[in-house]
């Protein structure tokens, strides 16, 4: 059942509660009739990208993609992925509580949706004296009224995990505002339809990880991953991409192995507008 919609979304993103024996689920549905055509990604196929994305995530066992699955719905066929809701107050917090807006959201039987916080505080655009130490610079640039600003994010390893899928994914589209929060201090990334051209196509807001050595367990994990890119997985993508963009993502993962190293921003537009 459709509950509202995402407007800010280019595509039709739709909020909507999925029942089943478990109960309902709030979910993010994003039917292939919503989809705009663009000029580089064949028609019709970003929700299998979205689908194909947690695929591979779930093979790392990083837990960067929330759980995603194709589904027939109410505009029909498209991803469905479970919506990353604000984890909720424990009975024994003491700021645990029903504010103004909650309260005349229930007294009108009117569903409030709460969205999770943009870059999980873990990115973040601020003047180029103020950058949290131990952050990551990735560029420096100027506001609307010339002071000098830098867009940054943290050297952390949920972040890092989600740069090195990213290059497997050749995501086109890391947005600071595709971070999210998860339960448990899980970080997750969202919206990832623009991912598994065959051309290099990388742009992310974590280039601050660029150059830097693959770390023991994100070798074991590629590793791991291109044994299944052989198998099993190569299978399941088959069945939402192209033969074509299965081989390719092999390929990333093999030249990402051998070069021990993550990628370097290289000319072009390595950053997504808006970054967030």
């Amino acid at each position: 059942m459709i509950r509202g919609r995402l407007a800010d979304a280019s595509n039709a993103t739709l909020y909507a509660v999925a029942a089943g024996e478990w109960g309902e689920v709030a979910c993010v549905y994003k039917p292939v009739s919503g989809e705009r055509p663009l000029w580089d990604f064949p028609d019709d196929t970003l929700a299998r990208r979205e689908v194909s994305s947690y695929a591979v995530s779930a093979a790392t066992g990083w837990d960067v993609v929330p759980p995603t699955v194709f589904r027939d719905g109410p505009l029909g066929p498209g991803s469905v992925q479970l919506w990353l809701a604000r984890e909720p107050a424990r009975d024994d917090d003491p700021e645990a509580g029903v504010d103004a807006a909650e309260e005349a959201a229930a007294a009108e039987d009117v569903e409030e949706v709460v969205l999770p916080e943009p870059g999980a505080g873990l990115i973040d655009i601020c003047s180029v004296r103020r950058v949290p130490p131990g952050w990551l610079t990735v560029l420096t640039a100027e506001d609307g009224r010339g002071r000098p600003v830098a867009l940054v994010h943290a050297d952390d390893l949920r972040l890092r995990r989600m740069a090195v899928l990213d290059v497997v994914l050749n995501n086109a589209d890391r947005k600071g505002g595709h971070v999210l929060p998860g339960w448990g201090g899980a970080v997750h990334g969202v919206d990832h339809g623009l991912t598994f051209h065959g051309e290099p196509k990388l742009r992310t807001v974590l280039w601050g990880f660029g150059g830097t050595r693959l770390l023991a367990q994100e070798r074991e994990v590629l590793a791991r991953l291109a044994q299944d890119l052989g198998d099993r997985l190569g299978e399941v993508l088959t069945d939402l991409l192209s033969v074509e963009e299965v081989v390719a993502t092999l390929e990333r993962v093999e030249r990402l192995l051998a070069a021990d190293r993550l990628p370097r921003a290289r000319g072009g537009n390595p950053i997504p507008w808006p970054p967030f």
